[in-house]
């Protein structure tokens, strides 16, 4: 009798240590499923930080044309006021 009373426990325990695997193991996939959707998470927000730098290097290239401009504009209108100002001081 003693062998048919360590064949029960050994299968209770067995069947316990069964439920305690698949609750952990279930446990972890619902972990891995977390950690998947955090890495989403991650992936579009450097999508999106990646698209903001993309438009700030344009916005930047985009100045530093309009600043040559102006520049170039300043610099023809100082010439043509320099040559003004020396006609008017030869007369």
């Amino acid at each position: 009798m003693e062998g048919g009373i360590m064949i029960k426990k050994a299968a209770k325990l067995s069947i316990l240590a069964l439920c305690g695997g698949l609750a952990v193991g279930c446990a972890s996939t619902g972990d891995i499923s977390g950690l998947q959707s955090q890495i989403d998470a991650l992936k579009a927000e450097t999508s999106g930080a990646t698209s903001t730098a993309e438009q700030a290097a344009v916005s930047a290239a985009n100045a530093e044309r309009t600043a040559a401009s102006a520049e170039a504009t300043a610099n023809e209108t100082s010439a043509k006021l320099d040559r003004m100002f020396k006609k008017s001081m030869s007369k």
